[in-house]
Order: C-alpha cells, then sequence, then structure tokens
C-alpha cells in the first residue's frame, strides 16, 4: 500500500477523528498574531474573526507553527490544555467555514480589554 511507503508524519489517516495534529488555542483569541502562517508548508490555516484555526485535514504535524507563535497558542493535540480541550473541535469546524489565510498580516489591535499579552 503507498500510504506505508510515506513517513510517518505524512501517513493518510484512516477516518475523520485522526486527523487534527496541531490546534490553535485561547492564547489567540483577540490576538490573531500571523507569524505561524508565513512557516506553514502546506497553508492549513483559516482566518476568522478573532482568531486564526488549523485545518486538521491539512496540518501535516511539522511543528513549524509553534516556536513562532508570539503567544504560545498553538499546541499538538496530545498537549493541549484541559480547559481548552474545545479548541479542537472549534478548529475542525471553523476551519471549514473561514477563509485561509497563506499571508502576514498585523495582529489585533490590544485595547487592553480581553486581550493578547506578547510573551
Amino acid at each position: 500500500m503507498i500510504a506505508d511507503l510515506l513517513p510517518h508524519r505524512m501517513r493518510l489517516p484512516t477516518n475523520a477523528e485522526e486527523f487534527m495534529t496541531h490546534v490553535v488555542a485561547e492564547p489567540c483569541f483577540n490576538c490573531k498574531y500571523t507569524d505561524c502562517v508565513v512557516v506553514c508548508p502546506v497553508e492549513c490555516f483559516y482566518e476568522g474573526q478573532s482568531m486564526l484555526y488549523i485545518h486538521p485535514e491539512e496540518c501535516i504535524d511539522c511543528e513549524a507553527c509553534v516556536p513562532e507563535c508570539p503567544v504560545e497558542a498553538i499546541f499538538h493535540e496530545d498537549n493541549l490544555p484541559k480547559e481548552w480541550t474545545e479548541f479542537t473541535k472549534l478548529n475542525s469546524d471553523m476551519s471549514e467555514q473561514t477563509p485561509n489565510i497563506t499571508e502576514q498580516k498585523a495582529p489585533m489591535a490590544d485595547d487592553n480589554s480581553d486581550g493578547c499579552a506578547q510573551k
């Protein structure tokens, strides 16, 4: 089978629940830094009104985006803090409803309300 010839990280999942690899979580909300977008080799980021999302069927688990996020909002699903588990489904759902983003943009203005704090 051709999937047996692919490196582990590039193997194709057998069902939809196995697709999610990385998740954008709470720290991205009201920040939307897009440093992660420009390093993604498969362009799997999608832009919502208040945050970014990773498409679970497109992410190849390369981890290039993780160190680029200035607010540490990107986690492998296995390392996602328990209080943010709902972001796995949110990323999956919203990446189907929002436009793909492939270029860096200015982050959202921080008005010191619920906002983000750059590390």
